[in-house]
């Protein structure tokens, strides 16, 4: 069996200072490509400082499957959405069906939701995307739960709706970030948090040092969006899936990569190219740490603290795991200062 994966993690272990945690605010740990390393991922993920994922869950088809991972994994916050990829798909009873999922599951998050205009968005009637956005939205404040958003070149209708149906109090979270800095205060009026993964190293470092500069320290949260968004880093920077197929395509062993970790290989970092569908082990999370902080003029301990502390506050909804692991008795009163806190 591969060791790579865990003598990677021990090795970055000594790097890392062992008070700091942090919070994966969004992954798909369901998701069939990972699924059946998931109790490695975790573990190995765990062991490095990572706390909790928010495993969001896509379509009907996956929910039963985020349901029980958070029921196995104490680590894990289910949550429960209809993707905009998957609004086609949906059944004619999807809504009371997702309804009945959060009322049987009070430990459960919204997402993922939300709108897309790209290349695959472009393949689902947007009308559509946006009735089913809206609906999910609509019962995350019902619910008073945050939710997490993805968009994908609809920022403007993402503002126009979130301004008809928000403010937010409970929070809304702007998954992989990658809108302009100007749209910023806006989506913070309303109570938005902004969630950035290795999907920011796609942006220049220029206009994303000015959008992150903009992002109040109190809304910023860290992602991997695991088993996708590789951080763009060097080979021996990172953390891999065990037996993931793009690697093996590429004639990259295991003991390549542990190697170049160790900076024993006579391959460069350069020579080792990684294919886009290269996965993405949530471990990685402290690659999304180091850019962002740098970005920031931050130490990594510093943003670790902040993202973490924010992550808590903001799954800290009542019937939430993080609520019922510290044992707080007094929802109303955690909800009234988490309230301040989001609207301006």
């Amino acid at each position: 069996k591969n060791k790579y994966i865990w003598k990677i993690v021990k090795k970055n272990r000594k790097r890392f200072e062992r008070k700091m945690k942090l919070f994966d605010a969004h992954c798909h740990l369901q998701d069939p490509r990972i699924i059946g390393k998931a109790p490695q991922l975790i573990s190995s993920a765990v062991a490095s400082g990572v706390s909790f994922f928010a495993v969001n869950g896509v379509s009907e088809k996956d929910w039963n499957l985020v349901r029980e991972m958070g029921v196995k994994y104490p680590s894990v916050v289910p949550c429960f959405g209809i993707h905009p990829w998957y609004v086609a798909e949906r059944s004619p009873q999807w809504f009371e069906t997702l309804k009945s999922f959060f009322e049987t599951t009070p430990t459960a998050a919204v997402g993922e939701i939300g709108l897309d205009k790209g290349s695959k968005g472009r393949e689902i009637d947007f009308l559509d995307q946006v009735g089913v956005f809206r609906q999910q939205l609509e019962l995350a404040k019902e619910l008073k739960k945050p939710a997490s958003v993805h968009c994908v070149r609809a920022f403007g209708d993402l503002l126009e709706i979130t301004k008809s149906v928000g403010p937010f109090p409970c929070g809304v979270i702007l998954h992989s970030y990658l809108g302009s800095a100007e749209m910023v205060p806006e989506f913070a009026k309303l109570g938005a948090y902004f969630s950035f993964s290795g999907f920011l190293m796609s942006m220049s470092e220029k206009k994303a040092k000015k959008m992150l500069k903009a992002v109040p320290f109190d809304r910023i949260l860290l992602e991997t969006d695991s088993p996708d968004a590789l951080p763009k880093a060097e080979s021996g920077c990172l953390c891999f899936v065990e037996g993931d197929p793009s690697l093996q395509e590429e004639g990259i062993s295991a003991q390549d990569l542990d190697s170049v970790s160790k900076g024993k290989s006579s391959a460069s970092n350069d020579s080792m190219k990684l294919q886009k569908e290269t996965l993405n082990h949530p471990a990685n999370i402290h690659t999304v740490l180091g850019y962002v902080a740098r970005l920031l003029d931050m130490k990594n301990k510093e943003l670790a603290e902040v993202s973490y502390r924010n992550a808590v506050r903001l799954f800290s909804y009542q019937g939430s795991k993080l609520l019922l692991e510290r044992g707080a008795g007094d929802v109303s009163a955690h909800t009234q200062n988490h309230s301040t806190t989001h609207v301006t």
